[in-house]
């Protein structure tokens, strides 16, 4: 059973000011959290192999199809500044 002297001193470590009512519910419900990890724990998972997702996810996005865009000079008007055909932006490594 979680004690509420550990929810104190993790809402302190994580920098919460918890109130009374919230820290007596935080109690229980992450009691009740670890109480599910201490179920999970007792499976047989040593034939089971490692996933990230409990289904297969596939990415469903377009390919990209690289192309030369016909009115680079438009593209280069709207930029605040320029130098030859390229965008000109402010250095932000290697500055003292």
């Amino acid at each position: 059973m979680l004690e509420r002297a550990e929810v104190d001193k993790v809402a302190h470590l994580a920098r919460l000011s918890l109130t009374d009512s919230e820290a007596e519910q935080f109690t229980t419900q992450l009691g009740d959290i670890l109480d599910y990890f201490e179920q999970l724990s007792e499976l047989d998972v040593a034939d089971v192999e490692p996933t990230m997702r409990a289904i297969d996810v596939s990415n469903i996005t377009r390919t990209d199809a690289l192309s030369p865009y016909a009115d680079r000079a438009s593209i280069l008007a709207c930029a605040p500044e320029q130098e030859d055909d390229y965008f000109k932006v402010p250095k932000i490594m290697g500055e003292s």
